[in-house]
């Protein structure tokens, strides 16, 4: 299994998370908050990515053999956030769609499958994210 890295937002980075430290870590995200963002690395460079928290999160993923990132979506738009709503936390604003919102356990879900190198929920789908070629 890869080695993997937990970093954040004003949090010590953790070698070897355990799923009980990634899980602490991606339910204590909060957009408005002193934690608002984190990521989860293989020793090959490629992460996962989450920005925000609780009900409002975006989640992206970067390959590193092929340099591309990747934003998630699910087949719910969401009806209070219409394309082009920005959510806003620590390390600036990105303006998402409607399908690319993600309450915080499906983060969890999608972290604890990249650190497991199992597959994707199959609510999950990814589409190339802005700046990336895909």
């Amino acid at each position: 299994m890869n080695a993997m890295r937990l970093e954040g937002q004003n949090f010590v980075a953790i070698d070897a998370p355990s799923d009980a430290q990634v899980q602490q870590k991606v339910r204590a995200l909060w957009s408005a908050g002193k934690h608002s963002y984190a990521s989860l690395t293989d020793d090959g460079g490629s992460y996962v990515q989450v920005a925000g928290g609780r009900a409002t999160c975006m989640v992206e993923r970067f390959e590193a053999a092929t340099g591309k990132r990747w934003r998630a979506f699910h087949d719910k738009p969401s009806p209070v956030f219409p394309d082009g709503t920005l959510l806003v936390f620590g390390a600036g604003e990105v303006a998402l769609k409607s399908d690319e919102w993600f309450v915080a356990d499906a983060v969890l879900e999608i972290f604890l499958c990249f650190k497991a190198a199992r597959p994707y929920p199959a609510t999950v789908s990814w589409r190339a994210a802005e700046g990336s070629s895909a």
